[in-house]
C-alpha cells in the first residue's frame, strides 16, 4: 500500500450557497469545469497569443532538481525568451517551468480576459494573479503555499496531473522544519514507502486537469503537480475570512520565509542535512504514534 487517493468532486457549475457549505467552509478541493465558460481567456489565450503579447521579455526557468542548500528557495535553473520557451514546452519534453510569472505587468490587457469568481467568495486579492508554466516531465514539488491562501488554479492546455493533501498530514509528509515544503527524496506519484514508511496510508485527492477546468484549492493544502503535456495554469488568490488564518499567514511570511532564508544562506548544507534529518525524525515519531487521528 501506498497514498490512497480518492477523487476529486467534479462539477459543470456550483452555486455560492452550495460552494460556500461544502467546500469553502468545509475546506474541501473542488474542480469547476465550467467557470471560465464566460472568459475570454478560455479560447483566446493561444500559445501564439501569449507569445505575441509577451514577446522576448526573458523569463527565469526552474527544473525538476532538488534545490541546492546554499541557494535560496525557488533559484532559477536557466532563463530564456518567453517566446522561445513557449515554442518549447509546445513542441517536446521538457523540465523547464516558469514559477510564479506576474504575466499581467507584461501585457496588463490579459487581465480583461479573466472573470474573478466573486460570486462564489470575496477577498481576493487583485493585484497577485500569477502564472505557471510547463513542459511535459516538469513537476512542481510537494508543498503548500506559505501566505495561506484559497486558490482557484485554472488550467490551459495539455493535461495536468495534481496530487492534494490536507495540511493535517504534513509530518508524515516529511515537512522540513521552518518551512512549507516537504523533503524532495520521494517520488509523490510513486512513492517508495520501504525507504518512508510514514507515507503509507496517508490519503489524498488525485486531480487530472484539463483545458478550462478549474481547480478550487483550500488554505494549507499540500499539492505536488505535473504537466502531463505542456500547457499553463492561471492562480487567483483570495485571504481566508479567519482573522487566526490570516495570522498565521503573518507568521509564516515572518519565520518560514524571512527566518528560514537568512539561515539557510547562513548554513548552507549543514542547515540543510539538519532539517532533512529532523524532517525524517518527526515522520517516523507521528507514525509511530498514530497521527493524524
Amino acid at each position: 500500500m501506498s497514498f490512497i487517493l480518492h477523487p476529486i468532486d467534479t462539477v459543470d457549475t456550483i452555486s455560492p450557497a452550495d460552494f460556500k457549505k461544502n467546500y469553502l467552509d468545509a475546506r474541501r478541493p473542488l474542480v469547476i469545469k465550467g467557470l471560465t465558460n464566460n472568459w475570454p481567456a478560455r479560447e483566446k489565450w493561444t500559445p501564439e497569443y501569449l507569445k505575441q503579447v509577451v514577446g522576448k521579455k526573458v523569463v527565469p526557468l526552474y527544473d525538476n532538481a532538488k534545490a541546492d542548500p546554499a541557494k535560496p528557495i525557488n533559484s532559477a535553473a536557466a532563463e530564456m525568451p518567453f517566446d522561445e520557451y513557449m515554442d518549447l514546452i509546445m513542441s517536446q519534453p521538457t523540465e523547464l517551468r516558469i514559477f510564479f510569472f506576474n504575466i499581467f505587468k507584461q501585457a496588463p490587457q490579459l487581465l480583461n480576459d479573466i472573470v474573478l469568481p466573486k460570486d462564489l467568495m470575496g477577498g481576493f486579492l487583485e493585484s497577485m494573479p500569477a502564472m505557471f508554466f510547463g513542459g511535459s516531465n516538469s513537476v512542481t514539488f510537494l508543498h503548500y503555499d506559505i501566505d495561506l491562501p484559497h486558490i482557484f488554479h485554472t488550467h490551459f492546455g495539455g493535461r495536468k496531473h495534481i496530487i492534494l493533501f490536507e495540511n493535517k498530514w504534513k509530518e508524515r509528509l516529511y515537512c522540513i522544519p521552518n518551512a512549507t515544503y516537504a523533503l524532495e527524496d520521494y517520488d509523490v506519484a510513486n512513492p517508495d514507502v520501504k525507504k518512508f514508511p510514514a507515507l503509507d496510508g496517508i490519503e489524498g485527492t488525485e486531480v487530472f486537469l484539463e483545458h478550462g477546468d478549474t481547480l478550487f484549492m483550500p488554505t494549507g493544502y499540500w499539492h505536488w503537480m505535473k504537466y502531463l503535456e505542456g500547457g499553463y495554469s492561471l492562480s487567483l488568490r483570495a485571504w481566508d475570512a479567519s482573522p487566526a488564518r490570516k495570522a498565521a499567514s503573518l507568521y509564516n511570511l515572518a519565520v518560514k520565509g524571512g527566518l528560514d532564508s537568512v539561515l539557510k544562506m547562513a548554513f548552507k548544507g549543514d542547515y540543510a542535512r539538519y532539517r532533512e534529518k529532523l524532517a525524517v525524525k518527526r515522520a517516523n515519531k507521528a507514525l509511530a504514534n498514530g497521527k493524524p487521528r
